[in-house]
């Protein structure tokens, strides 16, 4: 697999823009080559549940569950399910992008907000694009 070009972020919402932007959306869901090229999971998940309230174990099951039946994800590992900071770039792309904020540095630069994430690496039927070419992409799911 070639490796890709990184996306490029053209300008960051500050966070009255986000809380508009996020207006109707019930998650979006993002999918990126597992940086690990030897693990037997070659897809990294991250799901932005439009929500900043912190989810009871058992509902976080059954979300994750819920996804991987839409989504057709045959195996999952490494899940982390956590409120964390999220920021939103506008780049080439048709819709902006996600990002999860991790980085001390990030999070002090890029204008974010809490959301509910559920991180994990996998495989699915799908994702070709993910799996073979190496694409980056996400998806926003709507009320």
């Amino acid at each position: 697999m070639a490796k890709k070009k990184a996306i490029r972020a053209h300008k960051y919402l500050q966070e009255n823009e986000i809380i508009e932007h996020l207006k109707n959306v019930e998650y979006i869901i993002m999918a990126t080559p597992n940086p690990d090229a030897l693990s037997r999971f070659p897809i990294h998940f991250t799901i932005f549940l439009n929500t900043q309230e912190e989810l009871p174990h058992e509902v976080k099951d059954a979300v994750l569950d819920q996804f991987c039946e839409q989504y057709e994800i045959t195996s999952k590992d490494a899940i982390i399910s956590q409120i964390a900071k999220v920021g939103f770039a506008q780049t080439d792309e048709e819709t902006l992008m996600p990002m999860h904020l991790f980085k001390a540095d990030s999070q002090k630069e890029i204008p974010h907000i809490n959301l509910h994430l559920i991180d994990f690496i996998g495989d699915a039927k799908g994702f070709d694009e993910v799996k073979n070419e190496g694409h980056t992409g996400w998806s926003y799911s709507y009320e």
